[in-house]
């Protein structure tokens, strides 16, 4: 997430990327290097190299920071917050509560960091990021390969190394299940959220609840995507589940339902929101002045609302 982004190394205000129809456009994350157990790749996993950049409102970063916890990883991957609220210069460090500043650089702002990797880069500023202290550089900014990396190849330094998101066996039907909810689910809010023509809303906004319905039927079935075992999918899915009341429903006006109105699928979120360590990796303050302050051309005013009165720890009957 980001309004603005460097080209050849220098920062340029610009809005996000629309198509011929007023759709909001994701630009692709282009490090995509990985830390391999063995060292194949030639970024080792070792214990105190890498430093981890996120924003506790980015439901992209938020995998990384579960993953990290669930793994315990805590004490080996160091840890980067940024403020909030993202203005026209993009993320930023501050000492805002919750906010972790760069102990690396001590930047003021996140595109620093990009530059330091390449200086003439060119591209969004985007977290979450995985930066090697040794090499100098980012590995990959691309959430999705940063929580397989965790999940697998830090194990040797792992406190957890029993927990596996991506067993083998299942590894064909997570990433299937990743590739279905990644376009309609969690970009489908965004591009609801971000759309500049009625069309383009309606196509999105129709599909991401389509889709909704659909894990919901899945769900009345079995306890979690993928069957009975907590998956790497489940994290992808949670991420954006869990700030859908909070901003999504409002802000982004995915309004049809609210993720309390679908039995199955709220039932399943707080079972995730209550699995050890993951509530410790949301932050609902964030979140909202995130978003709420963060997008003018949405929200004008930068009020952030009061509500809505959520609950997560109530119980649920998934056992």
């Amino acid at each position: 997430m980001g309004t603005g982004m460097l080209v050849d190394g220098q920062w340029q205000t610009e809005a996000y990327q629309t198509d011929e129809k007023g759709g909001f456009k994701r630009n692709p994350t282009t490090f995509r290097d990985r830390v391999t157990a063995d060292n194949s790749s030639g970024f080792k996993a070792e214990a105190h190299r890498y430093h981890l950049y996120v924003s506790y409102a980015c439901p992209w970063a938020h995998r990384t920071l579960i993953l990290r916890q669930l793994k315990g990883l805590e004490d080996a991957i160091s840890l980067s917050v940024v403020d909030p609220y993202m203005g026209d210069k993009g993320w930023q460090f501050s000492e805002a509560s919750g906010a972790i500043p760069d102990l690396l650089f001590n930047a003021e702002y996140l595109q620093e960091v990009y530059v330091k990797a390449d200086s003439h880069y060119t591209g969004r500023v985007t977290v979450p990021i995985l930066w090697d202290k040794q090499k100098n550089t980012i590995v990959n900014n691309e959430s999705r390969e940063i929580i397989r990396m965790f999940d697998h190849e830090f194990n040797a330094i792992a406190k957890h190394p029993e927990v596996d998101f991506c067993p083998q066996e299942l590894k064909p039907q997570i990433e299937e299940t990743m590739d279905a909810i990644y376009n309609p689910i969690n970009n489908g809010v965004y591009r609801s959220g971000f759309a500049e023509s009625q069309e383009a809303y309606d196509e999105a906004v129709t599909e991401l609840f389509t889709q909704l319905d659909r894990w919901e039927k899945v769900l009345s079935q079995q306890r979690y995507l993928c069957g009975e075992v907590i998956t790497e999918a489940d994290w992808c899915m949670f991420t954006t589940l869990v700030r859908f009341d909070w901003v999504y429903y409002v802000h982004f006006k995915c309004n049809i339902r609210h993720i309390y109105e679908y039995p199955n699928l709220w039932n399943y979120l707080k079972d995730l929101y209550q699995q050890p360590g993951v509530k410790e990796t949301c932050n609902f303050d964030h979140i909202k002045q995130h978003y709420y302050r963060s997008h003018p051309f949405i929200n004008p005013s930068g009020i952030v609302p009061k509500g809505p009165e959520i609950n997560f720890d109530e119980a649920h009957n998934r056992s």
